[in-house]
């Protein structure tokens, strides 16, 4: 998958490759998982509000023409001239790359004008300092630019995507929980959860008993599993946003019914690649997997996980040994910073060094960024598990496959 695009530049464009053919994509599917991640859609994120309506370009089609060719129109006016084109609503996949565009439209760039130029103004916590010494000053500083979150919007597409795939051909359904915000932590955890499910049901989770999972932490105040936690939680945020100040987070992300076998060990270790991208978001600065840290106080007999001819019984490992999937939940506690731009005056410098104290002058941010980070969480998961898959696939090949006559 690639993605660009900056914060407030005209949009942000995807490329989606090696998503075999033939599988069913709805542009409303992708569209369901934006919304989730989009400002404005919860009222303790930021206050911005962005419809971040997805419009695919390239990579579906069906023989109903008329299906196929229903999706978001997109215009393009210049001197005068004006050329229209509809997006795709839905096809099955060609195997070719699938390409998708979601505008920009709720910029405010002169909010940014206090970190332009060598003169600029540098937010601790940002990346305003190094990535204007890195770039020789060649950057784009208005919200954020490339650092912007605005860019998991590529994430959320291609993992929509993978997602898709993973529910058709295992099962898989993947889900986050916000299970702690600053020093308020949550009384129920998901992965307890979900482990509690899959040994009622034998191993495997039944969809039922998912998507009630889902809509009962989608209607809570922020997305969590515990609402009692979420009420709080939430309070604990405006109180914070009020104060000009920021909170981090930690949320949990739980793969259900993941395919076992998937991975390899070592240097394309399936948990290196998760790790890694769950890790590399912005703001995150801790990943555990299964147990986590938990492990360091256990001794060997507490912590390795029985096993029977079903199955694995415990899950400390998270459903990954020696980086290859058992079966078991994927499971993964992330942690985010607070929010680097905040009110609170602070003490900074200029991007010539120049010592300052920093006060933001404008622009509308999240007090609390983990707040609407699990569907990204979710998406860059799913994405890791399916190109694990096909690598998986790719090592047993069947020469029935290879035959262009009979």
């Amino acid at each position: 998958m690639a993605g660009a695009g900056e914060s407030h530049g005209p949009a942000i464009t995807t490329i989606v490759f090696g998503c075999p053919p033939g599988l069913f994509v709805r542009a409303a599917d992708i569209q369901r998982y934006l919304d989730r991640r989009r400002p404005g859609s919860n009222r303790h994120g930021t206050p911005r509000h962005e419809d971040d309506t997805v419009v695919l370009l390239a990579g579906l089609y069906q023989d109903d023409l008329d299906a196929l060719t229903a999706g978001a129109a997109i215009t393009v006016e210049q001197g005068g001239d004006r050329a229209a084109a509809i997006g795709y609503a839905e096809g099955y996949t060609t195997g070719e790359p699938i390409a998708a565009i979601v505008l920009s439209t709720a910029k405010k760039s002169a909010d940014y004008a206090q970190f332009s130029g060598p003169a600029g103004e540098v937010r601790p916590g940002h990346t305003d300092l190094v990535k204007f010494k890195q770039s020789q000053g060649f950057v784009d500083p208005r919200g954020g630019g490339r650092s912007s979150y605005r860019s998991t919007i590529s994430d959320v597409i291609g993992g929509s995507i993978a997602r898709l795939f993973l529910a058709e051909y295992f099962g898989t359904v993947i889900l986050s929980s916000i299970c702690q915000v600053g020093e308020l932590c949550a009384g129920r955890s998901l992965a307890e959860h979900v482990e509690t499910l899959t040994r009622a049901d034998n191993g495997a989770v039944a969809p039922e008993a998912l998507a009630c999972l889902v809509d009962s932490m989608a209607a809570a105040e922020i997305h969590s599993l515990d609402e009692d936690f979420a009420r709080e939680a939430g309070q604990l945020i405006k109180r914070t946003r009020i104060d000009g100040d920021s909170l981090g987070a930690a949320v949990e992300v739980v793969a259900v019914n993941p395919p076992a076998l998937a991975g390899d060990p070592l240097y394309q270790s399936l948990k290196v690649r998760i790790m890694g991208a769950l890790g590399g978001l912005h703001a995150v600065q801790g990943v555990e997997i299964g147990a986590g840290f938990a492990v360091v106080e256990r001794r060997g007999s507490e912590n390795n996980d029985p096993i029977r001819t079903g199955g694995y019984q415990g899950n400390s490992h998270g459903g990954l040994i020696g980086g290859i999937t058992t079966g078991k939940p994927l499971v993964f506690r992330v942690g985010f910073k607070p929010t680097s731009t905040i009110v609170k005056p602070q003490q900074s410098v200029r991007k010539d060094l120049t010592e300052i104290d920093f006060t933001l002058q404008k622009g509308r941010h999240d007090p609390c960024v983990g707040v609407r980070a699990g569907v990204t969480l979710e998406s860059r998961l799913a994405i890791e598990v399916m190109n694990a898959v096909l690598m998986h696939a790719a090592a047993h090949v069947t020469p029935a496959h290879f035959h262009l006559f009979p």
